[in-house]
């Protein structure tokens, strides 16, 4: 009997965030106690069908060997590479000594560690039986307009159809694998792991989240994500206390 698919995770994490303007790259800055990425890797860690973590790192990268975060499934670490599809693909190929070609890949940014476990576990659900896979995303609800070379606008874009995408972004190992091997050998640059599949001739499905799933950037970003973990584990307290 064939078994079942795993989930597993990925985490690109070899950036170095230079619009930060700090000392060290945004993944290893403070956020609620702990670092960036060690807030990112407990979402995943944590979650009961997250079967494994590989996280993709610098290769002279001088801090994720001290930090010490807690795993009682496999976390790997290996070397990413000149830009986040050659991260993930490193990523994935370390990851076929753990898991089957068709077990299922979450590929999050190291830089996200807004994501919610209620968001995570809706992906999965909504995804699991899905033939391609697909992203968190939200719709687009300012208004958005185009540029012109020198700061003018151009024209108003229609948003109905406009999503943002988020991560993570899950496919099966071998296909996304397959997909970002394709895309560089085209000469096509992806940026988000969808954008490889898309270019595979695969449409990826949207998955509603929440918006507070926000990308550190920028030193704002930061005060942000340190609100929104607050209001959780506030909330969370008191659930527990009643």
């Amino acid at each position: 009997m064939k078994p079942e698919p795993r989930f597993w995770a990925v985490i690109p994490a070899a950036g170095v965030g230079s619009r930060m303007r700090a000392d060290r790259p945004k993944q290893y800055l403070p956020l609620a106690g702990r670092t960036v990425i060690e807030q990112t890797l407990d979402i995943f860690l944590r979650h009961p069908r997250i079967a494994g973590v590989v996280v993709a790192v610098s290769h002279d990268d001088a801090y994720f060997p001290s930090l010490c975060p807690t795993a009682d499934k496999p976390l790997k670490v290996v070397d990413g590479g000149a830009e986040r599809c050659h991260s993930v693909l490193n990523a994935l190929r370390g990851l076929k000594a753990l898991a089957q070609p068709d077990d299922w890949v979450l590929v999050h940014d190291a830089a996200r560690p807004c994501l919610s476990d209620e968001d995570l576990e809706g992906l999965i659900q909504a995804l699991g039986d899905d033939p391609v896979g697909g992203i968190l995303a939200t719709p687009v609800r300012d208004t958005k307009k185009r540029a012109t070379p020198d700061g003018r606008i151009a024209a108003t874009v229609d948003r109905s159809d406009l999503w943002r995408a988020f991560t993570p972004q899950m496919f099966r190992l071998d296909a996304l694998a397959g997909a970002l091997e394709k895309a560089l050998n085209d000469g096509f640059m992806v940026t988000d792991e969808a954008s490889a599949l898309e270019h595979a001739g695969q449409s990826p499905r949207l998955v509603e989240g929440s918006a507070e799933n926000i990308k550190i950037t920028r030193p704002e970003d930061l005060r942000l994500a340190e609100f929104y973990l607050a209001e959780r584990k506030r909330a969370s307290t008191t659930r527990n206390e009643t």
